[in-house]
């Protein structure tokens, strides 16, 4: 069932019958029973809104989402969210505990067919409670795991010095084992040893029994005793130096003429000498170990390479006084081949020790190893008790898992497979927070981990989003907030507010990157008049700056010939006064001259766009809203296409979500996720704002008048007016020759302003 990657799309007889609600642009499946949990693996997962969802960042528990994630790869994906609803209701009497939420249970509670309940039982029976009337507690288990890693035997496998307590033989053999073969952390961090680590060390120190017992066995390979691993030893030590020598004495014997070639020369001595002798330098220790001549005896003691007297002495006292004879004072070829015949057997013994971890052969004589093979049964059975704890540790976490499922399931699958926390405004897992700016809220928030790549795909949202920065003392953290309501007039990068997780703890936000998309339809109403304001303002900043750079420069040109005046003016002639400067004109005749003729067709243009406005009599309620719609009809349809294209997806997509269904934020659901700064109901205005703008007032006086007369043309022109007044209000009947200049009235006007326009 939760296997199979496509689901039949019709419910087969005997199936288990859904309910859907039609939100956000998708229908969602409504989750009303603990059936419905346990069913989970039957609905199609084409109906899912979610397909997959991230470990981090989210508002949930960390260590539920663990427990799900079976592979451990930080995403929570629906066959791993199918198995845990599955798992669940298996274990529970009544799946209808899934819908209860809550982090206790009563071991009735769990299904008679389950380990669990018995284990439920033991738990209640440690911390103190009755196991039949008393139900466990999520701390009740937490708490016992945390208890666990006191115990002497907590089932993690791992014995240390403090589990054999008192036994001094095993603390020996765990002291050994940890020295030879490693450790490994138990519950507490304290290192100890696992089962892996003692069947080495024991394997390792059987075969060294055996090995011993082999030498013990045979007369031969032993035949000073236990001294015969000394004298090996010693001839080990000088062999090769003592073949060396016979090997020289050989060849002096076969040519004399050899014998100061195979004796050190006296250039070598030269060499020794020019410092300070050490007897053991590797230059003194590579001459031979005594002179070398024809058929030379080797010396024992007396005349020997200072290097090599000590281990002389050691052959003599270890093997050749015990098994050659305690007079011989030097051995000939013969006497060394003997004794190197007599301790074949020992050494032979001796390098096929096996290979251990346990040291070398005096480290681990005959009777240190039957002092650990003697402990061997009980470290064993330390470790099998603490071994046996294991299957109670796995319930213990079994009981854990189905306490945070029995409380956390529920919730998790209304954010996964259906959205119905976030649609129902009860906070989705994956709204970090609110963000409190520029004179409202948002509580659309989402943890980011990488604002640039993030955006790269949640620009596709249609959304008006926020990147922000927030700190809190050292932590740092990046989050995008949904600017779903008001204007965007005054949110730009730099702006900063306070952003309040779901903790409560509030944190310094600043905007870092912001994406911009209208909000409302209204919004985009005015958007053309507030571009075309601040275009004016800005080509009149300009002006302003340009005009009045000109004027510092004329000024600082006038300064500047002013005070230059003495210098520049020439000397005056007799009888002639001196030359003022002349002063740049102020105004030029020219420029005023042209400025009239621009103010005059200007007026003109004007004029004839009134008359012709005049003319459309009952029209001009039209012609207005006409004009109001080819300014500000291009702005609003574009608002209404992306409002209508508004989504959520592609928001959570970026956070490492898979989005199923296309999620849409509707004007309505945004003006929930953003809302503006109201006074509270009941609240009084007690004192206007003393400080406000009062060149407002003739502005709205004006656009009034404006409205005003354009009503009464209107009504004037279309005769509404005459239609309306009463009888006793409207003028005295006149004669046909009276009413005529009236009839004539709007000639005369065309006239007058074609004539106008002629001129």
């Amino acid at each position: 069932m939760s296997g199979s990657a496509e689901q039949p799309d019709v419910a087969a007889p005997g199936r288990h019958v859904w309910q859907f609600a039609h939100t956000g642009g998708v229908d969602q499946v409504l989750l009303r029973s603990g059936q419905d949990i346990a069913h989970i693996g039957e609905l199609d997962r084409k109906l899912w809104v979610a397909l997959a969802c991230p470990v981090q960042g989210l508002e949930f528990d960390s260590r539920t989402l663990a427990l799900i994630d079976s592979n451990d790869d930080g995403r929570i994906r629906p066959p791993e969210l199918i198995a845990a609803c599955e798992w669940a209701a298996a274990q529970l009497r009544d799946p209808q505990l899934l819908i209860a939420a809550g982090d206790t249970l009563l071991p009735a509670d769990i299904a008679d067919s389950s380990d669990l309940q018995a284990e439920a039982r033991r738990i209640l029976g440690i911390v103190g409670k009755n196991p039949d009337t008393d139900a466990l507690t999520l701390g009740d288990v937490t708490g016992r795991s945390e208890l666990l890693a006191s115990l002497r035997f907590n089932g993690d496998g791992v014995i240390t010095l403090e589990t054999a307590g008192d036994d001094e033989a095993a603390r020996a053999v765990i002291e050994r084992i940890l020295q030879t073969h490693g450790s490994q952390p138990d519950r507490k961090g304290t290192a100890g040893i696992a089962r892996e680590q003692a069947d080495a060390f024991f394997k390792e120190a059987h075969a060294l029994a055996d090995w011993h017992a082999q030498a013990v066995s045979d007369d031969a390979t032993m035949p000073l005793g236990d001294d015969t691993l000394a004298a090996a030893a010693a001839v080990d030590a000088i062999e090769a130096k003592v073949d060396d020598f016979f090997a020289r004495c050989h060849v002096a014997a076969f040519d004399p003429k050899a014998v100061p070639a195979l004796n050190p020369a006296a250039t070598a001595y030269d060499a020794l000498a020019g410092s300070a002798i050490d007897v053991h330098a590797p230059a003194l220790a590579a001459l031979p170990l005594a002179p070398v001549a024809p058929g030379r005896t080797l010396p024992l003691a007396g005349r020997v390479n200072p290097a090599w007297a000590e281990a002389l002495a050691r052959l003599r006292a270890q093997a050749v006084a015990p098994l050659l004879g305690e007079a011989l004072e030097a051995i000939d070829d013969t006497q060394w081949g003997l004794l190197r015949e007599r301790l074949a057997p020992c050494r032979q013994w001796l390098a096929s020790r096996p290979a251990t971890r346990l040291g070398n052969a005096a480290d681990t004589p005959p009777d240190v190893l039957q002092g650990w093979l003697a402990a061997e049964a009980t470290v064993m059975e330390l470790l099998r008790q603490d071994e046996a704890e294991e299957a109670h540790n796995g319930r213990l976490v079994d009981l854990e898992k189905l306490l945070r499922f029995k409380r956390d399931l529920y919730r998790l699958l209304r954010n996964f497979v259906s959205f119905e926390d976030f649609y129902a405004r009860r906070g989705a897992i994956f709204q970090a927070g609110r963000l409190y700016l520029d004179g409202r809220s948002c509580e659309l928030v989402v943890r980011v981990a990488d604002a640039k790549k993030h955006a790269m795909l949640a620009g596709l949202a249609k959304t008006c989003l926020a990147y922000c920065e927030c700190t809190r003392g050292k932590d740092k953290m990046t989050i995008v907030a949904a600017f779903t309501a008001g204007d965007t007039d005054f949110l730009f990068v730099g702006r900063n507010g306070v952003f309040y997780d779901r903790d409560g703890r509030d944190w310094d936000a600043t905007i870092t990157q912001l994406i911009d998309n209208p909000t409302s339809v209204a919004q985009a109403f005015v958007a053309p008049y507030k571009k075309f304001i601040r275009m004016i303002e800005e080509q009149v900043a300009k002006r302003a700056a340009a005009s009045e750079a000109t004027a510092q420069a004329s000024l600082s040109t006038m300064a500047t010939t002013v005070a230059t005046a003495d210098k520049a003016v020439p000397p005056a002639t007799a009888g002639q006064p001196a030359a003022l400067p002349k002063l740049p004109g102020r105004i030029d005749v020219g420029t005023v001259a042209a400025l009239g003729v621009a103010m005059g067709s200007i007026s003109a243009v004007l004029v004839a766009m009134f008359t012709k406005f005049v003319d459309l009599g009952p029209w001009i309620p039209i012609a207005l809203v006409g004009v109001v719609v080819a300014i500000s009809g291009p702005s609003m349809l574009i608002a209404w296409i992306k409002l209508r294209q508004r989504s959520l997806g592609p928001i959570l997509d970026a956070s490492g979500w898979a989005i199923n269904g296309r999620m849409k934020v509707s004007v309505r659901l945004g003006g929930s996720l953003s809302r503006m700064a109201k006074l509270p109901h009941g609240a009084k205005r007690v004192l206007n704002d003393p400080y406000a703008d009062r060149s407002t007032g003739w502005l709205v006086g004006a656009a009034v008048l404006l409205v005003a007369g354009a009503l009464v043309v209107w009504g004037w022109r279309s005769g509404w007016i005459d239609r309306h007044l009463p009888e006793s209000a409207r003028p005295a009947s006149t004669t046909p020759a009276v009413t005529a200049p009236a009839v004539g009235a709007p000639a005369l006007v065309t006239a007058a302003t074609t004539s106008s326009q002629g001129r």
